[in-house]
């Protein structure tokens, strides 16, 4: 079996475009922390999970284990919160508010407050499983990330709508009952 190299992978997973989020929580002092995290899933419905992935090397891994935490899906204006999070912090300092569960940033696309629920090894990564307590959302666009870059939603394509599908938002996600 080949060898992946860890670039080519870097590259071939960047093709893939993502929201920015910052998921934040206390740090061991009672303090917010923060971390850019481009690796955020919805996992379940019922009961309500969102998944985020963290890197082993980073200090917010060994503030989630069993800790509430939030997941603060950025707007486009926020891309100062995504460099600030990723460690190149500019003039403004974040404001921050008590969110559920956790300290979370203000102005937000989104923000999803989260109770551990189960924590997974994902190699260099670690995996976390959240329970969603409390959502609040906006009409913000969202940063995005891809190919390496931060970037934001352009024009809508037009052709088919979603209706054209069996899980089309406007109509309900996935209306039909959950296989037994």
């Amino acid at each position: 079996m080949r060898t992946l190299d860890q670039l080519d992978l870097r590259k071939g997973f960047g093709r893939f475009a993502t929201g920015v989020t910052v998921v934040t929580c206390a740090n061991d002092r009672g303090e917010p922390h923060g971390a850019t995290v481009n690796a955020f899933t919805a996992v379940s419905l019922e009961p309500a999970l969102c998944q985020v992935t963290v890197t082993r090397r980073s200090k917010i891994c060994g503030y989630l284990l069993d800790a509430p935490f939030a997941v603060n899906v950025l707007a486009a204006e926020q891309l100062d919160l995504a460099w600030h999070f990723a460690g190149k912090p500019g003039d403004t300092a974040p404001r921050w508010a008590q969110g559920a569960t956790a300290p979370v940033l203000a102005g937000n696309a989104a923000t999803i407050s989260c109770r551990p629920w189960r924590t997974y090894d994902g190699g260099d990564h670690l995996i976390v499983l959240g329970e969603v307590v409390e959502l609040d959302s906006t009409e913000a666009e969202p940063l995005l990330f891809y190919a390496g870059q931060f970037r934001q939603l352009g024009t809508r394509p037009s052709g088919s709508h979603w209706a054209a599908s069996l899980d089309c938002p406007d109509l309900g996600w996935f209306p039909a009952a959950p296989a037994a």
